[in-house]
Parts: C-alpha cells; sequence; structure tokens
C-alpha cells in the first residue's frame, strides 16, 4: 500500500512540475508535508536535506556568482572575446563555447547564459552575424560546462548531497572532470561544424521598427480649453479608448508619463495605439492632433534612454502581468512593449504576462537604466558596451575569494561548504554585493526543491518503492547485462528532464539506480555518475532555464531545438555510456 501511494506521490509531483501551474517549491513542500502526515516519513527525515551542507554550498556559491557578476569580471573576458572574434569570424562560435563552457564548470549554468546574452548579442550585431547562430551554441556549452566540476551545476550539488545523507562515498571536486571535458569538445566540435549548419539563420528584429510598423504614434497638443487639463492620464477618454500616453513634453521638458500623471495645457503627449482609436479621439474639443511621429525621435532624449532587456528566472515579476509588476514604482521604469517568439507585443500591454526570456522595451532616465544593470537587475541588450574597468577592485576581489574557496576545498584544507561560505562572507564584508542583493540572488526554491526531493528520496527507498522499481527494471534490461540496465536509466534521465528540472529529475531516478545497482552487484558510483551526467546532456527541448534565456532573443522555434539537439544529445549519450564504465568500472 505504501509503495503505491509513494508511486502515485511521484506520477502527481512529475505532472504538476510539468504544467507548471503551481511552483515547484509549493510542490515539493506539500509532498513532503503529504509524507509525515500519512507516517511515510519522520518529521527529522522529511527535512533532513534541507540541513545538507551541500545545500549551504550551492547558496554560498550563488551569492559569490552574483558578486562577481556585478562586478562585471565577465566585461573582461567580453572585451578579449570581442577583439579575437573581429580577426576571426569562422572560429568565433569555437571561441564563444570554449569560454561558456570554461565559466559554467564553476558557476550556476543559468546563471552564466544570462550573462553572456548581452555580449553575445552585441558581438552578433557588431560582426552582422544573426544571434540565432550564435545563442543556441551559448545555451548548450553552459549546460555542458556543468559536468566538468562538482559545482558546475546545482544537479551535480544535488546528488552529491543525496549519496552523503544515505552512506555513500560523494565526489570529489575534479573527480569525473575529464569525462565533462570530453563531452565539452564532443558538443564544441559538434557545434561548430555539422550543428552550425543545422542552425537556423534568423534576423534580428528591431523592437523599435516593429513598434512603429505595426502601432500609430502621433503627438497631441493639450490646448488650454481642452477636457483633458488637469485631469490624470487615467481619467482621459484617451485612455479609456485604449490608447497610452507615453510621454509629456512640457517646456521643452521630456518626461515619462504614468497613470496617474496629471496633464497640463500646451503639453504634447506622445500617443500610442490603433488609428482607428486615435481617430475616435481627432474631434475632441481643446487638442491638436500633430504630425505622425518617430518613435525612437520621441521616446529618447538627453535625460531619457530606451533599452531591451532580457527576463530571467530570478526576476521576481516572472508570471506577474506588467501591470501588476508596478515598473514605474519599483524600478522608475515603463514597459513599452514585449517581443516573446518573435512577435512584438503592445497592445494593451499592461494586461501581457511577462515570462522567462522575453525581451522587454523599456523607457527611462538613463542613469535609472545604468543604475539597474550595474544591480543585476536587468540584463541588457540593446547598446551593450563592455566596461571592463568599472568596478575593478570588486572585480578581483570576489574572483580571488571564489578562487581560494575552489582552492581550499579542493586540497580538502577545509570543507568545500565552509569554503564557499567564507567566501560569501568576505564577498559581503567587503561590499562586493549588498547584504539584502545576496538573499535576493540565491534561488530559494531551488534549493527547496533539491532538499526536499532529497528527502522524497528516502520516502522511495524507506517504503521499498526504489526496490519495486529496480527490480522491475532490471528484469526488463538485465539480461542484456548491466550496461544496458545503465543506460535505460540514463535514457529515463534524460526523458524526465524534459517536464522537470535536471536537478528533480536526477533526485527522482537516482535513489531507484542505486537500488539497482546493489540488485546487480556493481558499482553504485557508476549509476550515480551516470544519471547525474544524464540530466545534464538532455538538449532536445528547450525547456531548461539557460535554453529559454536565449529562446526570445535567438527568435527560436522549439523544432530548431529539436533539430539540432536530438543529435547532440544522442551523441552525448554514447560518450556517457563509454566513458562513465571506464573512470568507474562496473
Amino acid at each position: 500500500m505504501e509503495i503505491a501511494l509513494v508511486l502515485g506521490l511521484l506520477i502527481l509531483a512529475i505532472t504538476l512540475f510539468a504544467t507548471d501551474k503551481i511552483p515547484v517549491d509549493v510542490v515539493t513542500v506539500g509532498l513532503l508535508l503529504v509524507l509525515t502526515t500519512l507516517g511515510i516519513l519522520t518529521p527529522m527525515e522529511a527535512f533532513s536535506g534541507f540541513g545538507s551542507d551541500f545545500i549551504v554550498m550551492l547558496a554560498s556559491i550563488f551569492v559569490v556568482g552574483a558578486a562577481m557578476q556585478k562586478a562585471g569580471i565577465l566585461d573582461i573576458i567580453g572585451e578579449k572575446l570581442f577583439a579575437a572574434g573581429n580577426s576571426r569570424v569562422r572560429m568565433l562560435p569555437t571561441y564563444i563555447m570554449s569560454a561558456v563552457s570554461a565559466t559554467s564548470a564553476f558557476m550556476n549554468n543559468t546563471t552564466v547564459t544570462a550573462m553572456w546574452v548581452a555580449p553575445v548579442v552585441a558581438l552578433a550585431r557588431r560582426l552582422k552575424i544573426s544571434p540565432s547562430k550564435l545563442l543556441m551554441p551559448v545555451a548548450f556549452a553552459s549546460i555542458l560546462g556543468g559536468t566538468c566540476t562538482v559545482i558546475g551545476t546545482s544537479t551535480n550539488i544535488a546528488v552529491n548531497a543525496y549519496l552523503g545523507q544515505n552512506g555513500y562515498p560523494t565526489f570529489g571536486m575534479f573527480d569525473f572532470s575529464l569525462i565533462g571535458i570530453v563531452l565539452c569538445l564532443i558538443g564544441i566540435t559538434f557545434l561548430a561544424t555539422v550543428g552550425m549548419k543545422m542552425l537556423p539563420d534568423y534576423k534580428e528584429v528591431d523592437m523599435v521598427q516593429e513598434l512603429q510598423h505595426n502601432n500609430y504614434f502621433t503627438e497631441i497638443l493639450v490646448k488650454k480649453n481642452s477636457a483633458l487639463a488637469g485631469k490624470k492620464v487615467r481619467n482621459t477618454d484617451i485612455s479609456r479608448i485604449g490608447l497610452r500616453v507615453l510621454n509629456i513634453i512640457r517646456d521643452g521638458r521630456n518626461s515619462i508619463a504614468n497613470a496617474n500623471s496629471v496633464i497640463e495645457p500646451k503639453d504634447i503627449l506622445l500617443v500610442e495605439g490603433r488609428l482607428e482609436d486615435l481617430m475616435k479621439v481627432k474631434d475632441t474639443s481643446g487638442i491638436d492632433i500633430l504630425a505622425d511621429t518617430m518613435v525612437a525621435d520621441n521616446l529618447v532624449s538627453d535625460d531619457i534612454q530606451i533599452a531591451e532587456i532580457i527576463v530571467m528566472p530570478t526576476n521576481d515579476f516572472v508570471g506577474l502581468t506588467v501591470k501588476e509588476a508596478e515598473f514605474k514604482r519599483r524600478f522608475g521604469l515603463m514597459v513599452i512593449a514585449i517581443n516573446r517568439e518573435g512577435q512584438t507585443l503592445s497592445d494593451k500591454i499592461g494586461g501581457i504576462q511577462v515570462q522567462v526570456g522575453d525581451r522587454l522595451l523599456i523607457q527611462g532616465p538613463a542613469d535609472t537604466i545604468r543604475y539597474r544593470k550595474e544591480e543585476g537587475d536587468f540584463i541588457i541588450l540593446q547598446e551593450y558596451k563592455f566596461e571592463p574597468g568599472r568596478s575593478k577592485r570588486n572585480a578581483v576581489l570576489s574572483g580571488s575569494f571564489f578562487v581560494v574557496a575552489l582552492l581550499l576545498g579542493t586540497l580538502e584544507l577545509i570543507p568545500m561548504s565552509i569554503a564557499f561560505m567564507l567566501a560569501a562572507f568576505l564577498c559581503v564584508v567587503f561590499k562586493c554585493i549588498k547584504p539584502d542583493e545576496a538573499y535576493e540572488k540565491i534561488e530559494w526554491k531551488l534549493l527547496v526543491l533539491i532538499g526536499g526531493m532529497s528527502s522524497f528520496g528516502i520516502a522511495l527507498k524507506k517504503t521499498g518503492a526504489a526496490e519495486f522499481l529496480a527490480e522491475n527494471i532490471n528484469s526488463i534490461f538485465g539480461s542484456f547485462g548491466p550496461v544496458a540496465v545503465l543506460a535505460a536509466f540514463v535514457v529515463l534521465t534524460i526523458f524526465l528532464t524534459q517536464p522537470m528540472s535536471n536537478a528533480a529529475a536526477a533526485l527522482v531516478v537516482l535513489p531507484v539506480a542505486l537500488e539497482s545497482a546493489a540488485n546487480l552487484h556493481v558499482n553504485p558510483m557508476t549509476f550515480a555518475l551516470a544519471v547525474m551526467l544524464g540530466a545534464s546532456v538532455s538538449l532536445i527541448t528547450p525547456f531548461e532555464p539557460s535554453c529559454i534565456l536565449v529562446y526570445g532573443p535567438g527568435r527560436y522555434k522549439v523544432a530548431d531545438f529539436f533539430k539540432v539537439g536530438i543529435v547532440a544529445t544522442v551523441l552525448l549519450f554514447v560518450a556517457i555510456l563509454v566513458l562513465v564504465p571506464m573512470l568507474y568500472p562496473l
């Protein structure tokens, strides 16, 4: 009965993870509450995963990584890459993927991808190359780079945490680096040759031009006797019929409008909307409709700029509508348009839900945009400039703290978790990152997911559900030998990473794989490593966070990822089956 119940909860969890209707951390906590309420897990067992030192290490890595990103360390690398790309365009994809995978070996791959998108788009524009030829390789390289070290991806940390909690040996920092490097080389070689020909060549969308083409922009002069004078923007007929007042030019000064802006006589309003809506107000008493206007000329002034930003998984306004996100109040910026899957959306923009990977065309004071970029609130795509000298002190300090932590942990002078916690602590003490920012940059949902699913693995083992699944898998594939069983678990992991996060998929499969290895009397570490790496080589769909980040800017379609990713995944799958048993013999 308990086996059926736990397996039922597992199926339910996978379904909820796939639909994404309920946040993954809420689903995970819900599972633990059910298991403890039914007496399958004790409270101590249910929440033991959250006390792992690997959870502390992962949180610390998020903080140090954020400090390094804020300091502009990547700008230094990007400047060198920029110079190399100008002289050897043909080798550019190889340079980029090598640099990205090397960076990702020591940092969260989603963060690395977010850091590289803007420089790569800027480089593509400069060299007149389609971003779609470079951005998918960036995402794939960041994912593969994580296979090189134990801290390269949250999946590796999660698997290591589970092994340690359940009495198995854990992997050292570079124990499987040789395999990871080979996987990177295979991926880079494929994408730089055959894969490059398979990648689409989509023309980049200019959001300003798209906006100008799809919408009607004009200026309205408010006369002294106008019914608009003295009213807030939201209370005018202009707003009620669906037109948007973007800017107000008053006494020659251009300022951003919002719903509470009060209109005064002699104001010039920059209005956006459909032509048929504009015709409804053209006869309104007390206004003059001036000639058509150019978007860029009126949205930009000495003090006001427009920019394109990319929405990251860490942005707290993901899932909210533009209106709910309150960009004007919180950030001092206004969202003018959203580009999603190559389509620019601006009609009734307040009701559009913001999604990860969206490109937002924003308008605001130049100083505000610059501040938000430096604080790491946004990744700016438009007019990206390399600024290697902007935070040299913090770049040196945060980079040094990271390297020292890496050495101390690798040489086992102090535990790895303590080494990275020390690095995070020093980043805060030396003001490389503010304490509030440090907490904001930690991906708490991921920590809850890893801790909770580690405890769910205890339930799988405790109830016999893991043994039940292992026996069935062994009975089906066991006659073909242990390698066939190993292959089955890798395929299962790759399959589950489509609807679930990589870490969750690995933690679902891992307890069963370890039980299967015990039944077959083979090395459990071989199975653990294969499952861990299998979770990081699934490149078939764009639903992994790193891929979502490049999906919008690259104008990709799901079919583009499938066409290129399926070949890469098969090559990497074969490499895992060959290399893992060589390093950890069965």
